[in-house]
């Protein structure tokens, strides 16, 4: 029976990534575009295809690692681990699902942390977009009313929301997006290209739209409503927008970030 780990020479406990790292590295090895198209080199790119087909799929891996168990405890005669008895039966089903179990936790694992990465580059996002159009309804005056140590706070904590959400924002690039210069990086390449779904064109104006939408929307509803805003609390509220607008929603970004890591950690 064909080892498909030693054919991507990967460990039998490698990760999905790192099964998928193997296969691009192998695959551009023997590329008819770098290679010389060859019967071996045909065969040699069919079965490390192959083998990612069974590896990369967590039920295909399952079962593919029962067989080689089976297989294994076959080549072993004579042993108690070929033994048909009814303990060696028991024996080799508690390994099979071990093993099971085994992939299926990675499996979790792996999309665990993947969600998590796309989550903290959602809810920063939304959560820009939500505060900016809440800026443009209500056009809070809070730094214009805070004294000399109010206007001191806001400003450490918008300082420190800027820096939090270019963090974050820098952080989603660099997973989710690529250049156009990245093109030219394919399967050929020494360094290895991470598959990203969006441009940073795309990401850019996604942001840039998005954020302008939320201005302009909340804008629209504010004044619908500027008569009831400003009757209700004039004290806190503006009745025009003024320019200290753009320090509440790094802060507001800021608090939401903070109240899911720490709701994330809880469920934990």
């Amino acid at each position: 029976m064909v080892n498909y780990y030693k054919v991507l020479k990967v460990s039998p406990k490698a990760s999905r990534a790192e099964i998928k790292s193997a296969y691009r590295r192998l695959a551009r090895k023997i590329h008819p575009d770098i290679n010389v198209t060859t019967d071996t080199s045909s065969q040699e790119f069919s079965q490390i295809t192959k083998a990612y087909k069974i590896l990369g799929n967590p039920q295909k891996r399952a079962d593919y690692d029962r067989q080689l168990l089976q297989a294994k405890y076959r080549d072993e005669n004579g042993s108690v681990l070929s033994s048909e008895n009814l303990h060696a039966r028991r024996w080799r089903q508690m390994v099979y699902e071990r093993r099971y179990n085994e992939i299926i936790d990675r499996m979790i694992a792996d999309e665990r942390r993947e969600s998590m990465a796309l989550q903290k580059v959602i809810f920063p996002t939304v959560a820009l977009f939500v505060s900016t159009a809440f800026v443009a309804i209500f056009k809070p005056a809070f730094w214009t009313n805070s004294p000399i140590i109010g206007k001191i706070i806001l400003f450490s904590l918008f300082v420190i929301g800027c820096i939090h959400l270019v963090k974050r924002l820098k952080a989603g690039f660099e997973r989710y997006t690529y250049s156009s210069e990245d093109i030219h990086d394919s399967i050929l390449d020494e360094n290895e290209p991470e598959e990203k779904p969006y441009t940073k064109v795309t990401a850019i104006a996604f942001l840039v739209i998005g954020f302008f939408l939320s201005l302009g929307l909340g804008m629209v509803i504010g004044n619908y409503f500027e008569l009831v805003i400003n009757a209700s609390i004039p004290s806190v509220f503006s009745p025009t927008l003024k320019p200290e607008f753009i320090v509440y929603p790094p802060i507001f970004v800021l608090c939401v970030d903070l109240m899911h890591t720490f709701a994330s950690k809880y469920e934990n």
